[in-house]
């Protein structure tokens, strides 16, 4: 790990298994694709990645000491709930309208995340998870510790690492998902919305509840 390639490829496996762990990106992802196709999961992991840069620039500037903070953690969390809760609702009320092979403005208003552009999906789905700031604030910060050892261009290699694992699964998963408009109906693209979207909201639940008792207990 003490070289640039080894810190690549640490960073490379390192990201792809947070990568790979359900939450609320795969459901941004996977609930657009049909209707907006396969580069539906890299202009999201385009958005993710411009944040996550400017989260390792804030890093290096002294933020690791903040990001660290239980009441910030807890407060991040009950943010991002709030904001999840919103968004699941939103793609619940509007699953109704939705169509795969219509463009009218009743099928592309009112539906919550599967209304955002992919790019702004990628940031408000990173920055409405507390668990992607607790990641950076932990795994993150101890592999950018190791990284920063070889100066700018260990930390450079590092986020390209990580950046490029978000790229490689989404992009698989946003062109399997686009696949689907060879067998997806209107209703069971509409029923997959509903279950992105009741997993969204059980994200909400989740991370407010544990934003609270951070808070509060």
């Amino acid at each position: 790990m003490d070289t640039l390639v080894g810190i690549f490829v640490g960073s490379f496996v390192l990201g792809l298994s947070g990568a790979m762990m359900p939450g609320p990106m795969l459901v941004a992802v996977v609930g657009q694709s049909p209707r907006r196709g396969a580069l539906t999961g890299p202009v999201a992991v385009l958005g993710h990645a411009v944040l996550e840069s400017a989260l390792v620039a804030a890093v290096i500037l002294g933020l690791a000491e903040f990001l660290q903070n239980a009441t910030v953690l807890a407060f991040f969390a009950v943010a991002g709930g709030a904001m999840l809760l919103w968004m699941g609702v939103g793609m619940l009320r509007g699953a109704g309208k939705l169509s795969l092979f219509g463009d009218s403005a009743d099928c592309q208003q009112g539906n919550g995340l599967v209304d955002v552009h992919p790019f702004w999906a990628g940031i408000v789905t990173s920055v409405s998870n507390p668990y992607w700031i607790l990641w950076w604030a932990t795994i993150g910060l101890g592999y950018m510790a190791i990284a920063r050892k070889l100066g700018a261009a260990g930390l450079t290699t590092f986020l390209a690492g990580h950046i490029f694992a978000d790229l490689a699964w989404y992009t698989v998963i946003s062109t399997l998902t686009t696949g689907g408009k060879r067998w997806l109906s209107d209703g069971l693209y509409r029923g997959m919305i509903r279950v992105c979207a009741v997993i969204l909201v059980f994200f909400a639940v989740y991370f407010g509840w544990h934003g609270i008792n951070g808070i509060f207990l």
